[in-house]
């Protein structure tokens, strides 16, 4: 019987969708295109598969999302992936809380930063630019026209610039929406033993 993950980890879990995914074999001309967008060097993913089903939706997304995500100025590669943590732990997507602080330790080589978010979540205690960005990336995953005013002047307090706090908006908001498209198409599901 397959187990859904319900606590924050880096492992990274499996993602199994609720609906069929598109068979890549006999996918539309449409959906291969839509899918040849993605930066996948190890295949197409379940998730993409069934993000296939509407190509014209997936032909927009997966653009959106390498540029937010893997931009060349603004935030560093691994603050990036430090603010969807911060979305996601609020959103409780685990599998995405799971890939992003994957990605950030290896980016930032500070596992010790992750173990604190996992360990203690909102109240985390992090180093101040790395908490400003923590703290934003949740109170704008809450609610959007609850941050409050003070947001704007924590993050240049920190020593965040103008493009670096746009860019923190971007992947902080992806990930309100990523999380919620996770969650309504599928779940996290343990791994197999031969997987691990």
């Amino acid at each position: 019987m397959t187990r859904v993950v319900e606590n924050f980890t880096t492992q990274v879990p499996v993602w199994s969708p609720y609906i069929r995914p598109v068979e890549l074999a006999s996918a539309t001309p449409e959906q291969l295109a839509a899918m040849q967008v993605t930066p996948s060097n190890r295949g197409v993913s379940p998730y993409v598969l069934t993000l296939a089903h509407d190509p014209e939706s997936l032909a927009v997304r997966s653009p959106l999302f390498n540029q937010i995500m893997y931009g060349k100025d603004g935030l560093s590669s691994a603050e990036r992936e430090l603010s969807a943590v911060g979305a996601s732990v609020v959103n409780r997507c685990i599998y995405c809380a799971a890939v992003h602080a994957s990605r950030f330790n290896s980016l930032s080589k500070r596992p010790d930063v992750i173990d604190e978010i996992f360990d203690r979540e909102r109240q985390a205690k992090l180093e101040p630019r790395d908490q400003a960005i923590f703290d934003f990336s949740a109170q704008l995953s809450e609610t959007p026209p609850a941050i409050p005013e003070a947001a704007a002047a924590n993050l240049a307090n920190a020593g965040l610039n103008t493009l670096e706090a746009v860019d923190l908006v971007f992947s902080s908001a992806l990930f309100g929406w990523a999380n919620r498209l996770m969650h309504t198409l599928g779940e996290p599901t343990e791994r197999e033993p031969s997987q691990r």
